[in-house]
């Protein structure tokens, strides 16, 4: 039986995020908060070129200061779909255009606080198609052979979750 919201209050309301904290009642009558961070559904895409590597981006994270090398991922805009959204993306982070977009999955990125949902993609039959953001200057481009992603997700040099799920379910599937 899900919790009953007494009240909602939003405290901020930044460019990427808002922060609301709920009071509620839980079904034995205890009353709580819960502080949830509303975020943008994303779209994250595991791009394979013609030789069979993942092509993946290196890039400074602020929130655990270090660079790390991740599957392109990025923010659905308003009025897009996912698939438009992985196209756009892609040729924004990585230069390329997929002429092939196969949805893998999906799953909800820290459900315990924020709202956020990912979908998952394979991007296939990439065709050189650069467009220019405003935050992808930072970005290295990296060409990743597919035999060595188990150890890179072993080692911990992939480490973050989105990477993870979408790089194990892209080798699962190749079965």
């Amino acid at each position: 039986m899900p919790d009953k919201v007494i009240k909602t209050e939003q405290i901020f309301s930044g460019r990427a995020v808002k922060l609301r904290v709920e009071t509620i009642e839980k079904s034995n009558g205890q009353k709580t908060t819960r502080e949830i961070i509303e975020h943008a559904d994303c779209i994250a895409v595991v791009p394979i070129d013609d030789k069979e590597n993942i092509v993946m981006v290196k890039q400074f994270r602020e929130a655990v200061g270090k660079r790390l090398l991740e599957i392109p991922a990025g923010c659905i805009e308003p009025g897009e779909n996912p698939v438009e959204a992985v196209k756009r993306e892609l040729q924004e982070e990585i230069g390329y255009f997929p002429e092939k977009v196969e949805a893998i999955g999906g799953f909800y990125a820290t459900p315990g606080y924020v709202t956020e949902y990912l979908y998952l993609f394979k991007a296939t039959e990439l065709k050189p198609s650069r467009l220019t953001a405003e935050d992808t200057d930072e970005i290295e481009v990296v060409k990743v052979p597919v035999s060595q992603i188990p150890a890179l997700i072993i080692s911990g040099e992939i480490g973050d979750a989105k990477s993870i799920a979408g790089l194990l379910r892209v080798l699962y599937l190749k079965k």
